[in-house]
This record gives C-alpha cells, structure tokens and sequence, in this order.
C-alpha cells in the first residue's frame, strides 16, 4: 500500500542555493570587492571537499573574469589619463567642425565662432589665474600700504572725473540734450542721498564704481560698434530662438488662435524660456554666469558676497526667484544686504518676461542692454540709501555655494520648468485683466468727475503726464514726447511694467507703419530716441502691486525675518524705481542716431505701396520744403498716403 501519512518537508538551505551556477559570477565579484579570491575563505571542512561542483565552478568564474577585472583596474589607475584623451577627442573634433563651418561661410558660422572666443576667454582667465595670480598677488603688493593706497585711488578717482568732463564737453557740443540727461543722474543721486538712512556711513567705492561699472557697459553696447553689434545680434538671436515656440503652441492652440489671441501669441513664450533657463540652471551654466558676474561687481565695489550673487542672479531670473540662490543665508543677512536683494528685484525683470517683452516688437539690444546694466546701478543706490553699519558674515564667497535644483535629470529639470511657468503665466493673465479693468474704471471715475468741472477728458494717464513730466524730462526726452512717456512711466509705476512695455510697442507699432504723428490733437509715436528711453525707463518690477510679492516670497523662505523685511520694502522700492530712471539717464547721455540716411528723391520717385516711417519722414519733407528736387509724382506719393495743404 502506498504510505499516504504525512511527511515534514525538507527544508532548503539559503547557502546552497545561493552558491547555484546562477549566482557563482557574482559571488565572485563580491569577494573580489572585499579583497578576497576564490578559496581563501574556505574552511578546512570546505578545503577537504575542494573537489565538488561548486568550487570547480568558483574557480573557472575567476579565471573567466580575470581579464575583465585587470582591464578595470588598469582603467581606475588610468582614469584622469583616459579622461584627458577623451576631452581632447572632442575638442579636436570640435575645432574641425568649427574650421570647416567658417571656411564654408564665415558669416553663417559667426555665432559659433564668437560662443567659441567668449568660452575660450574665461578658460584663459582660469588658467592665468591659477598659473600667474600668486605674481599678480605680489605685484599690487606695495598697495598694502595705506598712504600709497590712499593716493591711488585719489589718483584713479581724479583721473576718471577728468576724463568724464573732457568726454562730456566734447561730446555734448554736437548733441545738447545729452547734458540734460547727465543733470538727471545728478538730481536722482542728489535726491537718494538726501534720502540715506546713515548719511556718514555711505561707501563712496561702493557708489562710484557703481555707476561707473552701469557707465562703461552703457558705452560698449551704445557707443562701440562691436558692442552694439553684438548686442544686435545678440537680441536677434533670442528672437529667433523665442520663434520656436510657435510649434508648440500651434500643436495645443492652432494657428488661428495664436495668430489673432493676444495670450496665446505672448504667453506660451513666457513657458518655453522658462523651461530653457530651467535646464541652463540644472547643467550649472547659469550659476557660472552669474558667480562671473558677481566677482567682477564684488572686487570692484567691496559688497559681499550674498548681496551680489542675488543682484548678479535678477539679470536672468526674477525678483521671487533670485533669493533662493541665498535661500541658506538670509535668515543672517544685515539689513543693508536684505536691501540690496529688494533693490536687486524691483530694478530688474526676469528673463522669461524678457522674452515676452521682445515678441511685443520691444528693441531686443535696449531690453538686455538695461537688464545687463541695472545690476552694478542697483548695488551702487542701494548702498546710498541704506548704508552698510553692521557686521556681516559673508565678506568672502567662501562658503556661499549655488545649488542646482532638486531636479535628478535633464528632462526632469525642463519639466519642472515648464510647470513652474504656469503659475507665473496665470499670474500675469490674471493681473492683466484686473489691472486693465481697474484701470478702465478710474478712467471712468476721473472723466465723470472731471466733467462735473467742466474738465474734459480727464483720465489717469492725463494726471501722470503731468504729475511725471519733469521727471521724464531729467531723462532726456524731448518736451514734446514727455506727455506720452510720463504716462507709460505712471502706468509702470502704478499697474505693472507689462501694461506700460505693451502701450509702448502700439506706439512703436504706429511710428514703423507710417502714421501721421498727430491725429485729432492726439500724439500716436514718440521719437526713436524717446522710444529708446522709455524701454531703459520701464525695465524693472518696481510697481506698487511687487510689493505683496516681494514681502511674500522673502517671508515664505525666511519668516524669522518678517517685520525687518517689512521696514525697508518701501524704501527698496523707491530705490528700485530710481536706478531704471538713472539707467534711461545714462542711456541719454550715450545714445546717438545711427542708420544711414535715406535719399527721399530716391524714395518717393518709386511706386510705394504701403507707408512707413521713412516715407513719413520724407513726405514732411517733400510738403515743407519749396526746392524743385520732389518731383509733381513723388508728391503724388505722399499725397496718397497723408492730407496736406500742398496736395490741394
């Protein structure tokens, strides 16, 4: 019979079914990790069955691996060699394509060639620094002593006071209305000193080279035709690469919508530059940026280093945004440090608006120009208004580290990106709609009320050309195109700078189609120089409704802080509304016309189909002048497109 009671199962040992065929490659390794071979752990009891099938197979898995294994530790002892060869694979290869790409057109390959000398530059700085700083350090050594230091920067001072005289005098003589713009810098300087909590304890380093640093930049990018070039390219580029965003929104939105819908032409560029910046950030290219930036302000003007790296970091990113790169220190920030990081803020825009600001047809080159300048400006006011009296902690960059993000990946950072976005995009839907309807019913208020006076037409822009005008003529404006401009510096100062940057491009808008300059006793553009002003003017966040954002996101990182953060906001904002109109004021100084100039006779004696602003410029000409150069046709042009008493 069959025995049918039940036996205890057999129980399987771990050990032996952990050393099976599967798993003898891998107990190996392990061994070999912890510096042991193949039987040499083995006890006697094992070493007297050294015979069986798991042993042969132990030793036959190291003799299979053993060129594997020599061949990675010849790779460890090797690894910075094989390292080296590999950077240097890639640079030749590199620099091949770079040669055959300037070889087949030079003007096509001009962008990569000047990426290629910007790097290269740095790389050379790093290099020098490493090799030759301890000589420099002993050069500039006799500077340690106080008297010749002391006559040093007297020197250095008298020397660049002259030199800005004589500039001024020479270069004033032909364009008069620079001179009212450097008046301007004067009053605003003049006015944020009269206003310095610690009047005695202003660091005139840290305001001089300030304004000389926003000065020099002013120059290259205005005055310098490589600078002004490169910035022109500069800004093209940023447009051509903010054009891309029509694939994806012509995916999610179609073509008729993006085309015709303000929000869906201007919005979605506002996502895709702020999942770009996003990735810049993860790669550790935008912290390189900006600690390059921040040194250069931070040995010129003494400042420390968390006030700096937040002004060098509002260049690219805003003024919510720029604090967490010091997220770890502000809770043992001074308060003249907690007022550079506001200044920083409400003096500059983020870069995403950047974008924006560029597709409203905003000149590109004034829009970083400004961006790039405001950073020493905002350092050197802030100093002068809230001088630095207390000790702080963070005189050297040592320590103050930049963190990437808590993104793992590079698609998990353009995510992230991407999503943050949308609250900044509803953010600025939303206050559009209820800032332009806000500004509607005071407009309606004021009218209602300004008839009951019999004052006609009475709107808030009208109060703010007047209540403004001044200010915007220390900026250089001419009188006639100060009305307009005072009222998109209130509207900027009171609702927000994209209301004023949009009213703006309507007017630029106008000017480029060839509108008459007055309809019904109502200005439609302004000047190009005014234009120009105007973007420098209208470049930052200091408007009343930052100041909930600001207190907001500094509380949320530091709530230990609330009320210090609280005392001085107000004060910030002023300061932060000053540098963009001492910014439009060194604009001023430095702005000259460029762009040859066009042969009316030429122009007019052509069959135009559509009007412009050189046709407009030439047609006033044509009407004002009595010569016999514009013949009966070309006034027959103009009179197509205007009224005027000669088309009679």
């Amino acid at each position: 019979m069959e025995d049918n009671t039940p036996r205890p199962q057999e129980s399987v040992a771990l050990t032996s079914a952990s050393s099976g065929p599967d798993n003898v490659a891998a107990e190996v390794l392990q061994g070999l990790e912890e510096g042991r071979t193949p039987g040499s752990d083995a006890s006697p009891a094992v070493g007297r069955n050294s015979g069986s099938a798991a042993g042969q197979k132990a030793r036959s898995g190291w003799r299979r691996l053993r060129p594997v294994l020599r061949a990675r530790d010849f790779y460890r002892e090797h690894a910075q060699l094989f390292r080296w060869i590999g950077i240097g694979l890639l640079c030749t290869a590199f620099a091949a394509f770079l040669l055959t790409a300037c070889i087949l057109d030079f003007q096509r390959a001009l962008g990569l060639f000047v990426v290629t000398c910007v790097v290269l530059v740095f790389l050379a700085h790093s290099l020098g620094k490493r090799l030759l700083g301890p000589r420099l350090l002993r050069c500039v050594r006799p500077l340690e002593n106080p008297r010749l230091n002391l006559w040093f920067k007297r020197g250095l001072a008298a020397a660049a006071l002259l030199g800005l005289v004589l500039w001024l005098i020479l270069d004033t003589s032909q364009r008069p209305e620079q001179l009212v713009s450097f008046a301007g810098i004067c009053v605003f300087v003049g006015i944020l000193f009269a206003c310095s909590k610690h009047h005695r304890s202003v660091s005139w380093r840290a305001v001089s080279w300030g304004l000389g640093l926003q000065f020099v930049l002013g120059l290259l990018v205005i005055r310098t035709e490589p600078g002004f070039m490169a910035f022109q390219w500069l800004g093209q580029q940023i447009q051509t690469f903010l054009s891309y965003t029509e694939s994806g929104s012509k995916f999610v939105f179609g073509e008729v919508l993006i085309k015709r819908v303000f929000a869906f032409q201007v919005l979605p560029i506002i996502v895709f530059f702020s999942c770009v910046m996003s990735v810049l950030y993860y790669v550790g290219l935008m912290q390189w940026v900006i600690m390059k930036i921040a040194w250069l302000m931070q040995v010129t003007m003494s400042t420390t280093a968390t006030e700096t790296l937040t002004v060098a970091g509002n260049i690219f990113v805003s003024q919510t945004e720029a604090p967490l790169l010091i997220r770890p220190y502000l809770a043992d920030m001074t308060l003249s440090e907690i007022h550079v990081v506001m200044t920083g803020g409400y003096a500059t825009i983020a870069g995403s608006l950047l974008g924006a600001y560029i597709s409203f047809g905003i000149d590109a080159a004034s829009l970083i120009a400004a961006s790039v300048m405001a950073a020493p400006c905002a350092l050197a006011l802030s100093k002068l208004v809230y001088p630095e009296v207390e000790e702080s902690k963070f005189r050297s960059e040592e320590g103050v580290k930049l963190s990437s993000g808590d993104a793992r990946n590079i698609l998990e950072a353009a995510s992230t990106g991407a999503a943050m976005s949308v609250k900044v995009v509803v953010n600025i839907a939303a206050n559009l709609i209820a800032f332009l309807a806000v500004l509607a019913f005071i407009n309606a208020a004021l009218s209602w009320l300004g008839e009951l006076v019999d004052i006609q037409g009475l709107t808030f822009q009208l109060l703010c050309s007047y209540i403004l005008r001044p200010v915007v003529f220390l900026m250089g404006v001419a009188w006639e195109d100060c009305p307009v401009v005072a009222e998109l510096l209130g509207i900027k100062l009171v609702l927000n700078e994209f209301v004023a940057y949009q009213e703006l491009s309507q007017y630029k808008h106008r000017r480029l189609a060839g509108m008459e300059e007055w309809v019904d006793g109502k200005k439609q553009w302004i000047s190009v120089r005014a234009e120009i002003l105007t973007t420098y003017a209208l470049c930052g966040f200091a408007n009343i409704s930052s100041i909930g954002i600001m207190l907001g996101g500094l509380t949320s990182m530091a709530p230990q802080r609330k009320s210090d953060f609280s005392q001085i906001v107000l004060r910030a904002l002023c300061t932060g509304a000053c540098v963009s109109l001492v910014n439009a004021c060194v604009a001023g100084v430095l702005y000259m016309p460029r762009g040859a100039e066009v042969n009316c006779t030429a122009l007019l004696n052509t069959t135009l189909s559509s009007s412009s602003f050189e046709v407009y410029q030439c047609c006033r000409e044509a009407f004002q002048s009595a010569s016999p150069g514009f013949s009966p046709g070309a006034l027959g042009n103009c009179c197509h497109f205007y009224n005027n008493t000669a088309c009679v």
